[in-house]
């Protein structure tokens, strides 16, 4: 079986590989067994001067791996440097604070000596998605390495250059041999090779359905695993809110520069009944601006859907949505030609029992649901299995400070879109997964908290 690297743009075939033998990946978890027994022995100050030249090397390589995620899942090029200097960020973060946050804690307890001790666990898998092809990779993998684990990465089958390319990037940048290595694993042998004794723990961002198989498997074994899986986020917006600032950002907040393709996208908008019409004009005007079209032109702000099953998926969502007496107001088909291109979309009149408002819909779609007053705008935001992110939109604090107890969510911003920084904790609860990614919290997940006295 091969895994191919096809342009979502084009619908070319670009690169072809093998998966690996069953003899390579042993040679490949043989090695980073024995890379572990070296690398947790290192000092904070030996990793951190690695993890320094790997944000340089990534801050040097940002329009190269750019090119490559633009290429294997039509992440537009011109939003492609940006999130590559989030990676650099975050290897500087941990470099500057990793020490700090996993030094001995002092206990006094009326022992003689008492402390809670940081130990790393050993190799780490990390099973990765297309969306963010490098910001999720780094995002599990540096905290990870930092702490003194080393990593192994199954990453989606339809980026295996930029999985090349991370790969060689730890290479490039100095760490050890073996401490980070990909495998071109495909999904019918991740069960099997999550039972390894050598594996201790998984780090999975991915679809609900990934994550239940994958933490079963993990349960089974009683390995420690995060997951970060969907979300169907609601976009709060109340009539007391500037709507015009709240109008552009929840476009902004769709499309997270990536054609609707994140967990972390706005997916429910969630508007007060009074300033609907206003509020739908600007999106709409906003929509019409945006050019969708081939993501290696600078100009192009929409690119294509990844692949031809997730264009199939929002299709269906959408057709079915209408079918249950949703409205388009704008767009709603595929952008004509080649490509898996799907133009953005805005549905009112949308209810619960809808795939738009009960799913997650992976793509340009915007859909409007109306609230009368600060209860049923509660209830709507919460009526999902979902619970990673939401934003509120007004102009009265002390009303958001509120609500934000009551959003069973993750992550709740208040006058703006719902993103991920290293300094702060990032997950879920709900069907959108547990354990936490990022900032100290990140950083303990892979870890053995150790309680020691001395008598």
């Amino acid at each position: 079986m091969s895994i191919q690297s096809k342009n979502p743009a084009t619908e070319k075939v670009l690169k072809s590989f093998k998966e690996i033998s069953n003899e390579e990946l042993e040679k490949k978890l043989s090695l980073v067994s024995k890379a572990f027994q070296s690398w947790e022995k290192t000092t904070f100050k030996e990793r951190a001067i690695l993890m320094y030249k790997l944000g340089e090397y990534l801050r040097n390589h940002a329009k190269d791996f750019s090119r490559l995620q633009m290429l294997e899942m039509g992440k537009t090029i011109k939003s492609g440097p940006i999130g590559i200097d989030k990676c650099a960020l975050l290897c500087d973060y941990y470099a500057d604070n990793a020490e700090t946050i996993l030094a001995d804690e002092i206990l006094k307890t009326g022992k003689k000596e008492q402390y809670v001790k940081f130990d790393p666990l050993g190799v780490i898998l990390g099973i990765m998605p297309w969306n963010f092809p490098f910001w999720q990779v780094y995002r599990y993998a540096v905290p990870a390495m930092m702490a003194g684990n080393v990593c192994l990465l199954k990453h989606a089958s339809n980026v295996p250059q930029c999985a090349k390319a991370i790969e060689k990037s730890f290479r490039l940048a100095g760490f050890p041999k073996g401490i980070f290595q990909n495998l071109f694993l495909p999904a019918s042998r991740v069960e099997n090779f999550i039972r390894d004794s050598r594996i201790v723990a998984i780090s999975l961002t991915g679809s609900e359905k990934a994550g239940s198989e994958v933490a079963r498997v993990a349960g089974e074994e009683i390995k420690k695993i995060v997951l970060e899986l969907g979300g169907s986020d609601p976009f709060i917006v109340f009539a007391d809110a500037d709507i015009l600032e709240a109008a552009k950002v929840a476009v902004v907040a769709r499309l997270q520069g990536n054609a609707g393709q994140s967990c972390i996208s706005a997916k429910r908008f969630i508007v007060e009944e009074s300033i609907k019409e206003k509020f739908l004009k600007i999106v709409i005007e906003e929509f019409s601006k945006l050019s969708v079209g081939d993501p290696s032109d600078p100009a192009t702000d929409v690119g294509p859907l990844a692949t031809e099953q997730i264009l199939l998926d929002v299709e269906k969502q959408v057709a079915q949505s209408v079918k249950k007496g949703a409205k388009i107001v704008y767009g709603g088909s595929r952008k004509k030609g080649k490509g898996y291109f799907y133009l953005p979309t805005v549905l009112i009149n949308v209810k619960k029992g809808m795939p738009v408002y009960d799913e997650e819909v992976f793509g340009p779609v915007l859909p409007v649901i109306t609230f009368r007053n600060e209860k049923e705008a509660i209830q709507i935001a919460n009526d999902t299995r979902y619970g990673l992110g939401a934003a509120i939109f007004t102009s009265d604090i002390a009303k958001a400070k509120r609500i934000i107890p009551q959003i069973k969510a993750g992550n709740v911003c208040v006058n703006d879109m719902v993103k991920s920084d290293p300094r702060a904790p990032f997950g879920g609860i709900k069907k959108s997964g547990y354990g936490r990614e990022l900032s100290s919290y990140g950083i303990k997940e892979f870890v053995n908290i150790k309680n020691v006295w001395i008598a």
